[in-house]
C-alpha cells in the first residue's frame, strides 16, 4: 500500500501589530521614487491577518501616512512598491519605486549589493574592540519561526562591519554605527545577539536584561546610498537618530 507523506502544517504568525501613531516622512519625491523615513513600530507590508492591515506600503497607497485616526490631506501614491523592507521595530529610511521600471532597477541594485546602507544601535555592555566585524552565516529557525539562527552547515553568509560612536554608562551600553555588507533577515540583531552584545528593546534576540532597557527596538536607519533608476546620479539620504 502506497503511503502519501503527510504536508506538515503551515506556520501561522499569530503576531497582532499594535496601532502605530508615528507618522511617514517623505524624504525626497520624483516621479520614479520616494525616499521616506518610518516610524518604529509599523510593518513594511501589511500582513495577512487583516488585524495587520496597517503599513508602510498600505499608508503610501492610500495618502495615509499618519497613525490611525489622525485626518490628513497627503498625496496618495497607487502605484508605489516596496524595493526593500525594515523589521517592525526598526526606524529609518527606505525606498519605494514609483513605476515599474523604476522598482526594476533598484531591486538589482539590492541584489548586486551595490546599495550602501548604514544603521546606528544601541548595544547592551560594551564591545571590546572600538571598530571590527561580526562574520557569521544565517539561516531560518523553521521550528522557531519567525526567528533566524546562525548555523555555519546551512546557513548564508552575512557580514555586520560596526564602528563604536560612543560609550555609555549607568546602564553600560554603546552606541554603535552599523554598516551591513549584506541583507539577510534579522542579520544587526543577531549578529549582536551572538557576540554577547544584544540590541536594546529588541524582543527576539536578547538576554536577561535587555528588553527591558528600552521601550522600543534600538535600531535606526540613518543612510542609505543608491544610483537613480533614471539619471544614474548617487542619491544620498539621510534620516537623522531619533534616539
Amino acid at each position: 500500500m502506497k503511503v502519501t507523506p503527510k504536508t506538515p502544517p503551515a506556520i501561522i504568525d499569530d503576531f497582532i501589530a499594535p496601532p502605530c501613531y508615528g507618522e511617514i516622512r517623505i524624504l525626497y519625491q520624483d516621479e520614479d521614487m520616494l525616499l521616506i523615513d518610518k516610524p518604529s513600530g509599523l510593518l513594511s507590508l501589511s500582513g495577512k491577518n487583516p488585524l495587520n492591515k496597517d503599513s508602510v506600503h498600505y499608508r503610501l497607497v492610500q495618502g495615509q501616512l499618519k497613525g490611525p485616526g489622525v485626518e490628513q490631506e497627503r498625496q496618495a501614491f497607487p502605484t508605489a512598491t516596496l524595493v526593500h523592507r525594515l523589521d517592525f521595530g526598526t526606524s529609518g529610511i527606505m525606498v519605494a519605486a514609483l513605476n515599474k521600471r523604476a522598482n526594476s532597477l533598484l531591486s538589482k541594485q539590492f541584489q548586486a549589493r551595490t546599495v550602501s546602507k548604514c544603521y546606528i544601535a544601541i548595544l547592551e555592555g560594551q564591545l571590546r574592540e572600538d571598530q571590527g566585524f561580526i562574520e557569521l552565516p544565517i539561516a531560518k529557525d523553521k521550528p522557531n519561526f519567525p526567528l533566524q539562527k546562525i548555523c555555519l552547515d546551512t546557513g548564508k553568509p552575512a557580514r555586520s562591519d560596526y564602528q563604536v560612536l560612543e560609550r555609555l554608562q549607568q546602564p553600560a551600553c554603546c552606541r554603535v554605527r552599523f554598516v551591513p555588507q549584506t541583507g539577510r533577515t534579522h542579520q544587526l540583531r543577531i549578529h549582536s545577539l551572538e557576540i554577547g552584545h544584544p540590541i536594546l528593546g529588541c524582543d527576539l534576540y536578547k538576554n536577561a536584561r535587555s528588553e527591558q532597557m528600552a521601550e522600543r527596538l534600538l535600531l535606526h536607519a540613518n543612510e542609505l546610498q543608491l544610483d537613480h533608476p533614471s539619471s544614474g546620479e548617487r542619491i544620498y539620504g539621510h534620516s537623522p537618530c531619533p534616539f
